[in-house]
């Protein structure tokens, strides 16, 4: 790979990001690692030095995470684990397979062991050393001169990664958290997510922010990350009944997080992208976006194709209530405001 600065794209998720991936996947010069950080959440990052076959362990051991997965359909995940042929199905699923490893390659299955062997083979290091390695590994291995990671969410884990990646920059897309938080209360992960805060609430403990609170401390938040599922079960969050306000606030609380951690950022660190203006005017947008990444990665032929993928959508919002609009545009406020929507 060559000397470029590897990038992050963050985001609320429910946004648009995984069009960003969709594009990135067929830029012939970048890694595109899709959702690699979501599966692993807040286990990403062990407190300590870890062998290889730690990290393994990591990637490819299904967790109650994951189970969610049986229960719910995704359009997101790339592995086909409902066929009956397939070599894993919900309740095996690697989580790196549910769409990282897909995303990359056709021969998924095959890749899956090849990665194993290169992982396993790996001496102790921290975690993200071990990230380093491997994705150096996957540029190499398929021609590439630049990674960028992208998950659904990833403003939840903004300080962790730029600790731990501090050589990264940042593309911050967002959407107007109207619409997101509609969205967002259609999504499962999101919905198990907001029925957690709120049954940690009835206890008068605000897990967002002890998560920020102990976000410095990697033992304490992969505690958390195993304490937040014990005896818990996936189809009560599930079934709970979330008011739209409370998703609207939640994205609000994101993107101030994001505002804390990168917002202070120079221009050559930081690039904000808003989904509308690439709805709007792709070709510029796209342009914008490949050039913050690396000037000599704008590639004629590529904006060409990609432009084709950013489509129109209907707004959800303007479907609802004047009441229901009121309540979400009150809790959506403070990061509409910070984003410069009107109100």
């Amino acid at each position: 790979m060559n000397e470029i600065s590897p990038v992050f794209v963050l985001n609320t998720g429910r946004c648009g990001s995984t069009m960003i991936s969709e594009m990135l996947n067929m830029h012939p010069d970048i890694l595109s690692m899709s959702e690699f950080f979501a599966v692993l959440g807040l286990n990403a990052f062990p407190g300590r030095k870890v062998t290889g076959k730690h990290m393994w362990h990591l990637y490819s051991e299904p967790g109650k995470r994951m189970s969610i997965i049986s229960r719910e359909h995704f359009s997101e995940l790339l592995y086909p684990y409902t066929d009956p042929d397939a070599r894993f199905n919900a309740f095996t699923l690697p989580p790196i397979m549910a769409i990282t490893v897909p995303h990359l390659t056709d021969r998924y299955d095959e890749f899956y062991d090849e990665i194993g062997r290169f992982v396993c083979s790996q001496p102790k290091a921290w975690p993200s050393d071990h990230y380093r390695g491997l994705f150096t590994w996957l540029g190499e291995r398929f021609g590439k001169k630049i990674w960028i990671e992208r998950h659904g969410g990833s403003l939840l884990l903004a300080s962790r990664l730029l600790r731990h990646f501090p050589e990264a920059r940042i593309i911050h897309m967002f959407r107007d958290g109207r619409e997101t938080t509609l969205s967002m209360s259609k999504h499962p992960p999101f919905r198990g997510t907001l029925a957690l805060l709120r049954r940690a609430k009835r206890w008068k403990i605000d897990l967002y922010h002890l998560l920020e609170k102990i976000e410095r401390y990697d033992s304490l938040t992969n505690f958390l990350a195993i304490t937040q599922w014990i005896r818990t079960d996936i189809d009560s969050l599930l079934a709970e009944q979330i008011p739209l306000s409370e998703f609207a606030g939640f994205w609000s609380r994101m993107i101030e997080t994001g505002h804390r951690v990168f917002g202070h950022f120079p221009a050559e660190n930081l690039l904000n992208l808003r989904f509308e203006d690439i709805q709007a005017n792709p070709e510029r947008e796209i342009r914008r976006f490949i050039r913050f990444v690396s000037p000599e990665l704008e590639n004629d032929a590529w904006v060409s194709e990609v432009v084709k993928i950013p489509r129109q959508t209907n707004s959800r919002f303007a479907l609802l209530n004047t009441e229901t609009q009121f309540a979400i545009t009150e809790a959506c406020r403070p990061g509409l405001e910070r984003l410069g929507y009107a109100i």
